[in-house]
């Protein structure tokens, strides 16, 4: 039976690998859970769960949760220091990292460090700490077990070869809300429609993330941690449908795809159960499920946020963090009606260019980045 610590419990990822958790009882014993602020989400799942530990947001989200549940049987932990504490917990052999944006880095180094498996899905934790994290796993003896469809996909086509055969990786994007709406009606366009994704369901961060295709600049940057290919051999393809999830293209002209319906579920199954698979309760796929598939080029300037991406792989060090950092801000400040939906991307170019890139080879240094990149976006914002 694996024993698995999910960090991020009541987000959308969190429930839905414990969805995938519940349906295999004999397979699966969730240890530890951690949590931001949901207190009620979180009771339920203690309830049923019954982890050793849980850990919440602050002191008074853990006051409230204790007096609504037994604590004979499960510990309650609080802040970072609590998630970092249930990430290197010995009783756990796998960590699910799901927390959103740059909190999950702490913690997910923390797992990394106690030589843990890591399921992962708070692509941010690469995208600002590539080097650092990635040195970690393999110093210890972990894995990286993507999370991600795309990079889950990638992981699964590159099975299929030897590295030195393949020619290019292709990430697809579905383009998301406003793959055909023109540049100029982007400026006024709402949070409810914004937050409107044709084909996924998930939070409102990555959810806006996918409207500006920045999370797919993320994708880019992880992948090139996860598998070690340079941005000349990463493509990125529109594809509305979100069926094919990902491509391998080798040397001798074939390409090996992975396909399924847009469920969460599927690569959360897949890297939680790893190097095995496991059942689903969800439909059989049939010739309707699918339909017609279609592929596009991606318009760089329709999304220049991919265009940052790409310049910030290629620049490295401290740029990816910087990016990052001051693309939580904006989306916040889109998300809180502080700014329009075209100032995201226009704040973090601003952010990117004034900064000084540095080495990203310690953790002090991607957090002062970070923090850096955080308060002159804030200072933009704010002006």
């Amino acid at each position: 039976m694996k024993k698995i610590s999910i960090l991020g419990s009541t987000g959308s990822i969190g429930t839905q690998a414990l969805d995938v958790i519940s349906q295999h009882p004999d397979k699966f014993r969730v240890v530890a859970l951690a949590a931001g602020k949901n207190i009620d989400l979180l009771k339920e799942q203690i309830l049923k769960f019954r982890p050793l530990a849980v850990s919440v947001e602050d002191e008074k989200s853990a006051s409230m949760l204790a007096s609504q549940i037994s604590t004979s049987q499960t510990q309650i932990l609080y802040g970072q220091d609590g998630a970092e504490t249930l990430a290197q917990m010995n009783e756990a052999d796998l960590v699910v990292s799901a927390m959103v944006g740059a909190s999950g880095l702490r913690p997910t180094l923390a797992a990394a460090k106690s030589g843990k498996d890591i399921a992962l899905a708070n692509k941010e934790s690469l995208v600002i700490a590539g080097e650092v994290l990635t040195k970690e796993v393999e110093k210890n003896g972990g894995r990286l077990l993507p999370i991600d469809s795309e990079h889950s996909a990638l992981f699964q086509a590159l099975e299929c070869g030897e590295r030195r055969h393949v020619k290019r990786l292709i990430l697809t994007a579905s383009g998301g809300p406003f793959l055909n709406t023109p540049n100029c009606e982007l400026e006024n366009v709402s949070v409810e429609v914004a937050l409107d994704h044709p084909t996924w369901k998930m939070g409102k961060k990555i959810t806006i993330d996918s409207a500006t295709l920045m999370n797919k600049g993320f994708e880019v940057i992880e992948a090139k941690w996860l598998f070690g290919f340079d941005p000349e051999d990463i493509s990125v393809w529109i594809h509305p449908q979100s069926i094919v999830h990902s491509m391998v293209e080798y040397i001798d002209g074939s390409v090996i795809s992975q396909m399924g319906k847009p469920d969460m579920r599927i690569p959360i199954a897949f890297a939680i159960s790893y190097p095995d698979r496991i059942s689903l309760n969800c439909n059989t796929v049939s010739p309707e499920s699918f339909g017609k598939l279609s592929f596009q080029d991606v318009d760089f300037e329709q999304f220049p946020s991919l265009s940052l991406a790409f310049d910030a792989l290629r620049e490295g060090g401290t740029m990816p963090s910087v990016m990052n950092g001051a693309n939580e801000v904006a989306v916040s400040a889109f998300l809180s009606g502080q700014m329009k939906f075209t100032g995201i991307v226009s704040t973090v170019k601003k952010v990117m260019e004034v900064h000084k890139t540095q080495p990203a080879n310690t953790l002090d240094a991607v957090l002062q980045s970070d923090l850096w990149a955080r308060n002159t976006a804030q200072s933009l914002i704010g002006n």
